[in-house]
């Protein structure tokens, strides 16, 4: 789930793209430049596509760097040409962008997975740590460090996405509550500036670029390596599920479990709307506590809510864990007959997505428009946004799941450049909706945008005070309100890395979300 963007104010107002008349020369620079990998002028369409499928963007040019010399030699480039050319750079992992922010209209795309140098290194001890490139994909280093007997602390739900990408956003999931997002587990990055200045940094060494880079959106430099925290990985997951037809419940619940010493590892939620038959559908992968109470289920239309967790553990510790998992359970005010149970390897949690993204490509699901829309909303609203959301604006779910979980923002460092909600608990939702093409209903790519806007125009309309997460926005005004009180801090470290505003092409300049992904 990844984004860049943000820009210096004179690139605010510009919608459309202008083309500098000594755009012919600008290729033929390039490939006087003294690199170990090399550009393609010719085979650039891959590069114009995306996870979102929704924007097409042709560079003028691919580079497939060797090493992190060939990046800041092609950005600096770029920065001595000046921000007269137009000509902008975009870092592109595995594409799992969603507004077109990894793409780079008549510019200049960094195929980040193309990165060599030194290879994945795992460092053991008191205070583990993986040395890793900015263009590698956290599946992995899940499966390096597993080799050392640890693993990262903080995940994505989708692991195949590049560490640059999340990390230029925040990368969360429902680990979050407790270890906090991805960006509050890195020990230091290597950084490529808007300069072409590689610069390495962390908490007191260049601590200011560290952090903005963290949740800055791409807009402060290229993310070539990261020193990520590790702690030990367990063998086995226990993975649970459950039912609500009350939302007060079901978030009261849910704050319950991030609160304190929390039994389980792992907290998340999602919406179920007219979707009577799913509790069947889950007993392929989980086993209901009681099955003949859960066969005669109903929803009967309700809205329901699930709460999902999992509990973490290894073989020798089963006894203990079965224990703590029954007092914490009964502590819990679901439907007693929804409960479903799976025991599954840490890895095969960990990659749960990678299986539906299998099944959905082989059915020709996979790559067709994804319009999400990710907020943070304050606890205190969370329960007139549902009301209003959950009651109103939706009928279905057919067009994705929506997810809804709680974290708390003291797992957050406020020093990074990511915005979220002022209270202590916040909520993620998540309208993780799939297009038909061609289709002019419900789960139809225009309907599905209509219905994110009138959720927008709600929550602004009524004040909620919600955040986007990996934000989308097209004018200045709307930028400034969303950074809020760290709009002028956000200027600043802007003009001090990219102050030609090389980084984060797009067709709405401050648009663009991650020229990373």
């Amino acid at each position: 789930m990844l984004v860049l963007r943000s820009f210096m104010i004179l690139f605010f107002s510009c919608i459309t793209i202008k083309i500098n008349l000594c755009f012919p020369s600008i290729p033929s620079s390039l490939k006087t430049l003294s690199i170990d990998g090399h550009f393609d002028f010719e085979q650039v369409e891959h590069a114009a596509k995306d996870f979102g499928n929704r924007y097409s963007y042709l560079p003028l040019a691919v580079l497939y760097p060797k090493s992190v010399s060939d990046i800041a030699t092609t950005v600096n480039h770029v920065w001595q040409i000046g921000g007269g050319s137009e000509l902008k750079v975009a870092a592109r992992g595995h594409g799992h962008s969603l507004q077109g922010q990894a793409q780079a209209h008549r510019g200049v795309v960094i195929n980040m997975e193309s990165l060599q140098g030194l290879k994945m290194q795992v460092h053991t001890g008191n205070f583990p740590y993986v040395d890793v490139s900015g263009g590698e994909l956290w599946i992995n280093i899940l499966r390096e460090s597993l080799k050392h007997g640890l693993a990262p602390k903080s995940w994505t739900d989708y692991l195949h996405l590049t560490v640059g990408g999340t990390l230029s956003n925040a990368g969360i999931s429902g680990q979050a509550f407790r270890h906090g997002p991805q960006i509050s587990n890195v020990y230091q990055l290597e950084v490529v500036t808007g300069k072409g200045e590689v610069v390495n940094c962390s908490e007191k060494q260049n601590s200011d670029l560290f952090y903005s880079v963290l949740g800055g959106l791409g807009q402060f430099g290229i993310i070539t390596r990261a020193r990520i925290s590790l702690e030990p990985a367990p063998e086995m997951v226990k993975w649970i599920r459950m039912v609500y037809t009350d939302f007060a419940t079901f978030t009261r619940d849910q704050e319950k479990l991030i609160s304190g010493q929390s039994t389980f590892d792992y907290v998340e939620g999602f919406v179920i709307i007219n979707r009577t038959g799913l509790l069947n559908n889950w007993r392929s992968s989980f086993n209901p506590q009681d099955p003949l109470q859960a066969s005669q289920f109903k929803s009967d239309g309700r809205t329901l809510f699930c709460l999902e967790l999992a509990k973490y553990f290894n073989h020798e510790d089963m006894v203990l864990v079965n224990q703590e998992i029954k007092t914490s359970l009964s502590q819990l005010n679901h439907i007693p007959s929804t409960m479903f149970i799976s025991e599954v390897p840490y890895m095969e949690f960990l990659d749960r997505v990678h299986i539906s993204e299998i099944k959905l490509r082989s059915r020709g699901l996979w790559e067709v428009p994804h319009p999400w829309l990710n907020l943070f909303i304050p606890k205190s609203k969370i329960h007139s946004f549902a009301q209003e959301v959950f009651g109103n604006i939706l009928t279905d779910t057919s067009s994705g799941p929506i997810l809804i979980y709680p974290v708390n923002k003291s797992k957050w460092d406020n020093r990074t450049s990511v915005v979220i909600p002022e209270e202590d608990v916040f909520y993620l939702v998540a309208f993780l909706s799939s297009a038909v093409p061609s289709s002019t209903g419900n789960d139809g790519l225009e309907q599905i945008l209509i219905r994110n806007k009138r959720i927008l125009d709600y929550c602004e309309i009524a004040g909620l005070g919600v955040k986007q997460y990996l934000p989308h926005f097209s004018t200045q005004g709307e930028w400034k309100s969303h950074f809020g009180p760290h709009w002028e801090a956000f200027i600043r470290r802007k003009s001090t890395y990219d102050p030609s505003a090389i980084l984060a092409p797009g067709q709405r300049i401050f648009q663009k979300p991650i020229a990373y992904s």
